[in-house]
């Protein structure tokens, strides 16, 4: 039950944060992928914050044996660029060019009802 509520509040904390960024707009994407029109440079500075708080997250995480609730800590062990995760990388940026989307942002906006989303989804 703990895990699960802590998993909810996640999910809606990261929800929240892609709604309040304006990340969960198609538009934004599209016009950071723009960069020989009207370039958006602000897809940029939410990546890098979250390229710096993940750095610090897993930083700390790599010391610990067990997550702050308790459970065994499960980081990643393989640093193996193969077939599969370069295929799957080729999938995701041709899907999020085409539709401005990727599966955190189109879930939120699937929630908000957004036909493009519910389409994408």
């Amino acid at each position: 039950m703990k895990f699960s509520l802590v998993s909810l509040i996640s999910g809606l904390l990261f929800g929240a944060g892609l709604l309040l960024s304006g990340m969960a707009n198609p538009a934004k994407v599209l016009g950071f992928l723009d960069v020989a029109g009207t370039w958006d440079p602000s897809l940029a500075l939410v990546m890098g914050g979250a390229i710096l708080v993940g750095l610090v997250a897993f930083s700390f995480a790599k010391k610990q044996t067990v997550s702050v609730l308790g459970f065994d800590m499960k980081l990643p062990k393989t640093t193996a660029i193969d077939k599969r995760l370069f295929i799957g990388s080729i999938g995701f940026g041709v899907g999020w060019g085409l539709a401005g989307f990727c599966p955190g942002p189109a879930l939120v906006a699937f929630g908000a009802g957004e036909t493009k989303a519910i389409v994408f989804v």
